[in-house]
């Protein structure tokens, strides 16, 4: 891949700042949890309205870019933290912000300075002119972790196109020290025809990715026309990184789909054929995490990705019930579905990791009344198993309208279809009348089972 990539073990230096519209606007920034305290040494006097912060503990979304840049593979020395009204054209924070950034640089042997935020290519020039060493934003930071973490064909050539994109507007970045150079007969140097070579090399990759990836959409779309012409429910797990989808996954369809404590374990799509109680066979797949202020670029390359959720007739969001910022984490997520086209998608909350909440106990909550008393967010641990069954219950309540219930009766000439009933999961519990008849309780989708019983010409009873 094109991107150049902090190397494992780069020492960082990451730089968060707190935007208010008010001089009594509360940090509430400032106020949960992480391991590093603000910088002391190598301070100097702030400017441009930046303040400085001597506070020990930080909140989740500060906490979260400790675990973003560690997940990159670089070692958080330390935080500067910063106060403003708005950004600085030129180096997004002040000019004191800069100088104490300098000198903790030149202090601690800084690697790489990462922001918290993006950054205009004007902004991390000036800032890598100034601080002598490699700047990254939160954009690129997210890029190198996409960029570890995939394993498919698709999944690489999906990180390479959201990277080309990204670097496309800072190609100039390599070339300054020939800016200088004059135009005309005899003053023309490489610089102008080197730029222009690259940014050819990288119109005519991004070219032939984009046709690499219409490829992987139509086979992806043949797929999903293959599952619904045999009318199988579709169901997709989406939430934020983090929050034990891939456990949830494997616990369901008995996979070893690969799931971490880490950011972004999973990138390319896995989809499992599964048999539930009560529910039959049903498709489940595991899609990648979502995170607050997710580059565009990466919504645009993972557009095949994503469409397995944009396509699925119901969505599990799955949510991290023991995160400090749930209700923000789940508008992050909310927002990404909206903008993939999957806002009006049926959605079964799944609170999970109730494991760490000690007070909290497997349960399921229902909105409505009467007969339609349908559950909408279902508490369990994905990690331990407990309130699974509520799920499938919880599942099956929910996608139950397309599936016939009933007793069916059969001659034990019939045996043929019973044998068939049982292969494909449709029947629940069976027992013999008194005049020797099969009586099977079915539960199966009813389309599919009214195609099986016409193959033996046997009628659907209604």
């Amino acid at each position: 891949m094109f991107f150049d990539r902090p190397d494992a073990g780069e020492r960082a230096l990451l730089v968060h700042c707190d935007f208010f519209s008010a001089p009594n606007h509360s940090a509430a920034a400032l106020s949960a949890q992480t391991a590093l305290s603000a910088p002391s040494a190598g301070s100097s006097e702030p400017t441009d309205q930046d303040h400085t912060e001597t506070v020990i503990e930080y909140a989740p979304c500060v906490t979260e870019f400790f675990d973003l840049a560690r997940s990159a593979g670089v070692d958080p020395i330390d935080l500067v933290s910063a106060r403003r009204k708005k950004p600085t054209p030129k180096f997004f924070i002040g000019t004191g912000k800069v100088e104490e950034i300098k000198a903790l640089v030149e202090q601690h042997n800084i690697d790489v300075v990462m922001f918290n935020h993006a950054l205009s290519p004007s902004q991390e020039r000036n800032l890598e002119q100034e601080l002598c060493c490699k700047v990254l934003d939160r954009t690129g930071l997210i890029l190198d972790i996409f960029a570890r973490r995939a394993r498919s064909h698709a999944g690489k050539l999906q990180v390479e196109l959201a990277q080309l994109q990204h670097i496309s507007t800072r190609l100039v970045r390599g070339w300054t020290h020939l800016e200088r150079q004059k135009g005309g007969i005899g003053l023309r140097g490489p610089g102008e025809s080197q730029l222009e070579t690259d940014r050819r090399l990288l119109r005519e990759r991004i070219k032939w990715i984009n046709g690499r990836l219409t490829k992987v959409n139509s086979q992806r779309q043949q797929g999903r026309r293959a599952r619904k012409r045999a009318e199988l429910p579709t169901i997709a797990l989406v939430g934020y990184t983090n929050a034990g989808k891939s456990t949830l996954f494997n616990r369901i369809s008995q996979a070893t789909v690969y799931a971490a404590d880490q950011l972004f374990a999973t990138l390319d799509p896995t989809l499992r054929s599964v048999d539930l109680p009560r529910l039959g066979k049903i498709i489940l797949a595991d899609t990648v995490g979502f995170v607050r202020h997710l580059p565009h670029q990466l919504v645009a390359a993972f557009k095949a990705t994503l469409e397995e959720a944009s396509e699925a007739d119901l969505l599990l969001h799955v949510i991290d019930a023991s995160a400090e910022e749930v209700e923000e984490n789940i508008r992050a997520v909310d927002e990404v579905l909206v903008e993939i086209g999957a806002g009006e998608i049926p959605v079964l909350h799944v609170m999970n990791k109730i494991d760490c909440l000690p007070a909290v106990q497997p349960h399921t909550d229902k909105a409505g009344a009467g007969d339609e008393d349908l559950p909408y967010r279902v508490w369990l641990s994905a990690h331990d198993g407990e309130g699974i069954d509520g799920l499938v219950a919880s599942l099956a309540e929910l996608l139950g309208g397309t599936f016939w219930r009933g007793t069916l009766c059969l001659a034990p000439s019939e045996s043929k279809l019973r044998s068939r009933l049982y292969s494909v999961g449709a029947v629940t519990t069976e027992s013999m009348s008194e005049q020797g008849e099969y009586q099977l309780d079915l539960c199966f989708p009813r389309d599919d089972l009214a195609r099986l019983m016409a193959s033996a010409n046997v009628p659907l009873p209604d």
